[in-house]
């Protein structure tokens, strides 16, 4: 792997940055970037990276979260400073990783979203054609968030990509599940969205009247299934 950077670019330097890059986000957070836009070695990279850190419990840190292709470290800056931090994060980048231990989820969902025809038109699918390459293959977890038990689900073929909605819609209802971008997403509470809405599931990825209120976890295995 590159040696990672922690420099900005100057004004007028319009250059790449070299990546894995360092960012500092304010007085107590730094943010390590993978990619400059998502993709499925910038995803895995930062999934691995952050179940490292969060095994080796640097002092000084108070929380790790991981996004799409970046890890933000949020640290206490009475424990360890800037400089240092950025130090243990960059040994950290060096070497290969693996993921933790990670889990199948076999999820039912009943495809009779708003959008379903239209996105299948747009692939140039019939609807039935569009579920089977939707549910080929198994898709994994890239990162949870946006809502309570949000999740992203990638990647799907590049042929089966589309773009978002040209409109918002101002609610959707928990356990629609949604398809733009090469993606696949559940929402686990009602939320606004312009991704377009396929189907509906019964299964809801937050409960917080237990601990952990989330069962799926960035890295997971999920298999979709199609339930009449």
């Amino acid at each position: 792997m590159k040696q990672p950077s922690n420099q900005p670019l100057r004004g007028g330097d319009h250059r790449l940055p070299t990546l894995p890059q360092i960012v500092p986000l304010g007085d107590c957070a730094l943010l390590v970037r993978f990619g400059q836009s998502l993709d499925d070695a910038a995803n895995r990279a930062a999934l691995v990276f952050a179940a490292r850190l969060k095994a080796d419990g640097i002092i000084g840190v108070v929380e790790i979260v991981p996004s799409l292709v970046s890890v933000l470290v949020r640290f206490d800056p009475a424990q360890v400073g800037v400089a240092r931090l950025s130090g243990e994060l960059a040994l950290r980048l060096s070497g290969d990783g693996a993921f933790g231990e990670s889990r199948t989820h076999r999820i039912a969902v009943r495809f009779d979203g708003p959008d379903l025809g239209e996105v299948a038109a747009l692939l140039g699918l019939s609807i039935d054609g569009f579920v089977e390459a939707h549910n080929r293959g198994g898709m994994r977890v890239l990162a949870t968030g946006f809502a309570p038990g949000f999740v992203y689900c990638g990647f799907h073929e590049k042929s089966l990509t589309v773009p978002r909605r040209t409109l918002v819609r101002p609610q959707v209802s928990a356990g629609s599940v949604l398809f733009a971008a090469g993606q696949t997403a559940i929402a686990a509470t009602d939320i606004p969205t312009g991704w377009h809405v396929i189907g509906h599931t019964q299964f809801r990825n937050f409960d917080p009247t237990v601990n952990p209120p989330t069962q799926l976890r960035a890295g997971d295995q999920i298999i979709f299934e199609v339930v009449l």
